[in-house]
């Protein structure tokens, strides 16, 4: 047996390891060489080259005979054409009596141009026109000349024996003329064509369209092709071929006459290929006539089955203008045919669909360019709208065009069946309004308010009984929560807020999603939705808290013109319930799942915005021009929403649930805990989560701390507006500071990814309960005190650890320690504590967070008396604030309401510039800007305070308007949806700040008659007081022109919405913007965002609920003999006192409270909380004196008395009489 044996006869293969070159012909380029030496590898070589070159002659052989094949049917083309060509011309020289030397006829147009003779019979007409198409060349000016003659005499027949039947046997032979002439004339340019041809020739298409009229039409795009071309150059073709513009104009009409089963196609490549022809009345002198001859309404129809091209994006900047122009003529289109009715009508669905779509295409370079003119930086590579375009397109923002959209509903049976079934016809015709009204909102967002305002005094006209009222108006804003609320994305995102994600991911990749919906019918529910949130985030500016709180139905009509709108748009309780579901689910999963969305996001623009997003520009992508990269800030879009920023979308869902929780946190109506969302949480770990996320952001944002904080003293804020330097210049500075502001935005989804329950702590705060917040919140402070002191939180400890760390000398001699610790102190005098502590802590900056030590001087100039067990910081805190906040202070930088509740004086920077001029100080000037900014150092300094009180946990009783406590919480909106979490003046904050004003514009909204005879406009008047105690002043415009533009019922929501937002936001701005840098200074303006206005105040002064007496009792030291010993039993006087507590009511405790710590309210989380603790320490035996106070150290000094009623009644006479810390 052969272990060797494989059954393969073939000898193995051998492996040259010698590196000898196995190549026979290396050394021979030729190839045709053989090596020397036989050997079996030389062998194979010379096989296989041989094998090659049979190959290549192969190849060769058949490349020639093809050459050959088609050279013969040329040749044997041209000859047969000559034939046909020269019996085509023995027939008509034997049929005129004639020679016709058509060679001749391009050099003697005039001899040619005679009139022709018609044909004598039809067959005779037919038997050439079948020749004459079989050999006529388009490159043969000899056979264009045939062409032209024989059209003429064609024509000349047909007229002369018009019963000549052009259907059946003619039918191809006139639709291949047509089609030759067409190829003939797109060299209309040419030399080959004569002159004299091209009006000829296009005459003839205009007769072949009367005759043909049907296969005419499916030329169209060859036919509109031709045409284009031929208007294109209609200047050097009128001069050249007499081709006039009136001519012109019938042709291009004449394959739109006809009405037959091809005409829509007809339409189609006449808006295809020549609407989409630049400034076309250039050309033709007028629009006019194309206007008065085409049916817009075929148009359209015409243009639907186009919408899914237009979706696509466009190719080129040509493709884009000429999306531009054709939405320009259709406009124009429709508006001529509307006549004087144009702009009162509501434009018709159809209508309403194609431009939807066409802005949609082109809603990003459409607003930008749109906003060329308008720029202060006007690009050279931007050029801005054609007049014409921008015309027609500022057109569609019409008041009457805008609110009347709904009215066309009034045909469908409109109900709440109706638009819950989403193939049914009003559910299709809402899905269409919603996409064009946000679309204009998109593209005219200068224009937003007014286009808001529009479409929310819209209603559609009911046919449903189940309406209640037949024939009444539904507002929009019903109509569109219905059909929102109806959508099977609503319902999806309601029912279960893990669903959520799927939905907005692309709809290829979203399957888990569990509704089986194309990309395209998720767009539209989206847009219905998007276009509701729009709407009712607008409504819920104007309506006031009646309003708000009286419907009863989502969907009754009404007839009743005497009830406001805002009354009648108003959503009942049920409805809004059931919305801040949805919006709780999609905003969770919007935060939670944001390093999602980001990684899916893409831009809408090739190598657009990406860049942005990613914090650097790479040299490729380099930004020439500030309009460049500011749209790269809009073009970022969500995955499963397509055209829709995720920014704005964040900002809008996020906007409004804010606005519905500050009504139930107003006047509660949602049940307790609707707005938690703490099954999504792992609550046991989520403390710890939040301040493991809390360090990571720290870590990124240390590197921009130091810009962030001078963003507020920009020069444009205290300096005339604009800005020094040349345009150059100008757009220099701008774009390096939007280049900043990307560095930024990259960051921030950085800090998005790394911490999301921060983000929704930051936006959405109700989702988690108080008491998890505040917890939060004193850890955050205490992580930061720890990071700050290096580990030293008592104050002694810090100062010890200072001294030791310091060592060194300053240059000027001092120890670093003694200069460090000095700054930290100060003596402050009784009759001036906020002017001391001014002078003396605001150069310490977020140098205030560390350990003070104040000395107050008495009248006297002495020091008081006094041990500061962690300084006299308490008793200095509660001074300042008194100070500062009371009403009777100069300069007077707070207000009062009616209510005593405090927000910054909006006339002070008012009255100081004023102070100014009267003292002659050149306005503008760097002592001017110098004096201005000192008063605003005041409101940055008593900012600072209060962030001081909350970073050491001492309460102060100073109670704030809500709507400046609002601020505060929205001073984080730094994040992704910064624009819409920031603070929006509405007309229910209004009433915090002036009730008499409030109360004006109440009555101004729901007037019934008309406002106009108020004579109203939109100015708003400033009262400015003076030194001297009169008042001067000023009036101002709310917008542009406003001294021009009249208050009518239609813009009066505006107009309040205006005057709202200027005295609650535009007036106090840099008072208000310079307390909360300070404030931000102390308290990251993150943490303050996790807390509302009410537990804003909470967190200052204290919960103002009843005094827990049992809580206090249980976190009180004493001291002296009131110390409690071994026995574990109280003194008596101490039992005395706790009974006493327990007896009064809770004022009279609220007022021994402030008495002993100087405010009112416990802490928040209880008196374990309160710094210092609540002490009690005997001070004498004495029966008739009275109880006294440190309140620096929360202390009360009680004597030791032996009767209840005794200390009852010093107590309160002490409380009484404003006994202290001199008492004792």
């Amino acid at each position: 047996m052969f272990q060797s044996f494989t059954g393969n006869s073939r000898r193995p293969r051998q492996i040259n390891l010698g590196g000898r070159n196995t190549n026979p012909f290396a050394a021979y380029p030729s190839g045709r060489h053989p090596p020397q030496g036989p050997s079996t590898q030389n062998t194979l070589a010379i096989a296989q080259q041989e094998r090659l070159l049979r190959q290549q002659e192969r190849e060769r052989l058949g490349a020639t005979r093809k050459i050959q094949r088609t050279w013969r049917g040329y040749r044997s083309r041209k000859l047969t054409h000559n034939t046909w060509r020269t019996e085509w011309d023995t027939a008509e020289r034997q049929r005129t009596g004639s020679s016709l030397p058509f060679e001749e006829k391009t050099r003697q147009p005039d001899a040619f141009l005679q009139p022709s003779l018609r044909y004598g019979t039809a067959a005779e007409c037919l038997s050439q026109l079948r020749l004459l198409v079989q050999f006529v060349e388009p490159w043969n000016t000899s056979d264009i000349v045939r062409l032209v003659y024989y059209a003429n005499a064609f024509q000349m027949t047909l007229h002369q024996v018009p019963t000549i039947a052009t259907e059946g046997e003619w039918t191809t032979p006139l639709w291949r003329l047509a089609k030759t002439t067409l190829r003939v004339l797109r060299s209309a340019l040419s030399s080959i064509v004569p002159d004299f041809a091209v009006p000829h020739l296009v005459g003839l298409l205009v007769f072949l369209t009367n005759l043909i009229p049907k296969q005419m039409a499916r030329l169209a795009e060859d036919y509109y092709s031709v045409m284009a071309m031929i208007t294109r150059n209609i200047e050097s073709l009128s001069r050249r071929c007499h081709v006039s513009q009136e001519s012109l104009s019938q042709s291009v009409l004449a394959l739109l006459r006809p009405i037959t089963s091809e005409t829509l196609t007809a339409y189609e490549w006449f808006a295809r290929s020549y609407l989409t022809i630049p400034d076309l009345s250039a050309y033709l002198g007028t629009l006019h006539q194309l206007a008065g001859n085409i049916n817009y309404k075929l148009l359209l129809s015409a243009l639907g089955p186009l919408q899914p091209r237009f979706r696509e994006r466009p190719q080129s900047l040509t493709d884009l203008d000429a999306r531009l122009w054709l939405l320009a003529y259709i406009i124009y289109f429709h508006q001529y045919a509307m006549g004087t009715q144009a702009g009162q009508q509501a434009p018709e669905p159809e209508f309403v669909k194609i431009v939807s779509e066409l802005l949609n295409s082109t809603a990003v370079h459409l607003s930008r360019r749109l906003e060329v003119d308008d720029a202060i930086d006007n690009d050279d590579t931007e050029t801005p709208l054609h007049p014409f375009v921008k015309e027609q397109i500022s057109s569609l923002v019409n008041q009457s065009r805008i609110t009347g959209l709904l009215s066309h509903l009034q045909s469908t049976h409109l109900s709440q069946g109706d638009l819950a079934n989403s193939e049914s016809d009003a559910s299709k015709e809402a899905k269409i309004l919603a996409t064009y009204a946000l679309t204009l909102l998109r593209v005219f967002s200068r224009r937003g308010d007014d286009i808001r305002m529009w479409l929310y005094l819209g209603s559609a006209t009911s046919g449903d009984k189940g309406t209640g009222h037949p024939g009444s108006r539904i507002p929009a804003i019903k109509y569109f929560w219905h059909a929102s609320r109806s959508s099977r994305i609503f319902d999806k995102i309601s029912q279960d807020s893990t669903k959520v994600l799927p939905l907005l991911k692309p709809a290829d990749e979203a399957k888990e999603s569990g509704l089986s919906m194309t990309q395209a019918e998720r767009d539209e529910e989206w847009t219905i939705i998007l276009l509701f949130l729009e709407l009712y985030t607008f409504v819920l500016k104007v309506m006031d808290d009646e309003e708000f709180f009286s419907s009863q139905s989502s969907f009754t009509a009404s007839s009743n013109s005497r009830v406001s709108w805002t009354k009648e748009s108003a959503l009942p309780l049920k409805d809004i319930k059931d919305m801040t579901v949805f919006l709780k689910n999609l905003a969770f999963t919007l935060y939670w799942n944001s390093a999602d969305l980001n990684e899916r996001e893409a831009p809408q623009t090739a190598g657009g915005i990406q860049s942005y997003f990613t914090g650097a520009v790479s040299s490729s992508d380099a930004i020439t021009s500030v309009k460049d990269l500011e749209m790269r800030n809009k073009e970022k879009g969500l995955p499963g929403v397509t055209g829709i920023p995720l920014d704005y979308f964040k900002g809008l869902v996020t906007g409004l649930l804010r606005m519905i929780h500050e009504r139930d946190s107003r006047r509660k109506f949602l049940p307790d805990g609707h707005w938690l969302m703490t099954n999504r949480f792992d609550m046991e770990g989520f403390i710890p989560a939040v301040v493991a996320e809390e360090e990571n952001r720290h870590q990124l944002q240390d590197e921009d701390e130091e810009e962030d904080q001078n963003d507020w003293m920009r020069d444009d804020e205290y300096e005339p507006l604009g800005l020094v330097g040349t345009g150059r210049a100008q757009q220099t500075r701008r774009i390096e500071a939007l280049r900043r502001r990307q560095q930024q935005a990259a960051r921030r989804k950085q800090l998005e990814a790394v911490a999301p329950r921060l983000e929704i702590l930051r936006n959405m705060p109700f989702f988690i309960p108080f008491a998890t917040r505040v917890q939060i919140f004193r850890e955050f402070i205490y992580r930061d005190q720890m990071r700050r002191r290096q580990g030293y939180i008592d104050p002694d400890a810090w100062r010890m650890s200072v001294a030791q760390a310091s060592m060194g000398r300053m240059i000027d001699g001092r120890p670093a320690a003694q200069d460090i610790l000095s700054r930290h102190h100060a003596n402050i005098r009784r009759e001036s504590v906020f002017e001391d502590a001014f002078d003396q802590f605001y150069e310490l900056g977020e140098g205030l967070k560390e350990p003070i030590q104040i000395s107050f001087i008495d009248k006297f100039n002495t020091v008081e008396a006094g041990i500061d067990g962690g300084g006299v910081t308490k008793e200095f805190l509660t001074s300042v604030t008194n100070e500062a906040f009371k009403s009777g202070s100069e300069p007077k930088l707070f207000e009062e309401n009616d209510q005593h509740l405090l927000y910054p004086n909006p006339a002070a920077v008012e009255q100081r510039r004023e102070v100014l001029r009267q003292l002659g100080f050149v306005e503008n000037s760097p002592e001017w800007n110098e004096q201005v900014r000192d008063l605003l150092r005041r409101y940055e300094f008593l900012g600072r305070i209060i962030g001081k009180c909350l970073y050491e946990g001492i309460l102060v009783d100073v109670n704030f308007a809500p709507f400046f406590l609002l601020k505060w919480a929205l001073t984080g909106g730094a994040g992704s949806a910064q624009r819409e979490t920031a603070y929006r003046a509405n007309l229910n904050d209004l009433k915090d700040l002036d009730q008499g004003l409030y109360q004006g514009l109440l009555q101004l909204k729901n007037y019934t008659g008309d406002v106009e005879d108020f004579a109203l406009n939109f100015t708003v008047t400033d009262t400015i007081p003076l030194p001297n105690g009169g008042t001067r002043t000023v009036t101002r415009d709310l917008k542009s022109n406003g001294s021009d533009i009249t208050v009518t019922n239609q813009n009066r929501l505006v107009y309040i919405s205006y005057i709202a937002r200027y005295r609650l936001q535009v007036q106090p701005a840099l008072q208000t913007n310079a307390f909360l840098q300070g404030l931000g200074h102390i308290i990251q303006p993150s943490w303050l965002s996790m807390f509302n206005q009410s537990e804003l105040q909470t967190l200052v002064s204290g919960e103002s609920g009843d005094i827990d007496v049992s809580d206090l009792r249980r976190n009180t030291l004493y001291g002296g003999v009131y110390t409690i010993g071994d026995d574990k039993e109280e003194h008596p006087t101490v039992k005395l006192f706790w009974q006493v507590m327990e007896e009064m009511s809770n004022e009279e405790r609220q007022n021994v409270l402030r008495f002993v710590t100087s405010t009112p309210r416990a802490p928040l989380l209880g008196f374990s909380h309160l710094n210092p603790r609540f002490s009690i320490r005997d001070s004498s035996d004495d029966q008739d004196r009275l109880p006294s106070t440190s309140t620096c150290v929360n202390l009360l000094k009680l004597p030791r008395y032996t009767n209840a009623k005794v200390l009852r009644e010093k107590l309160l006479y002490a409380i009484n009489s404003g006994a202290g810390f001199d008492l004792s």
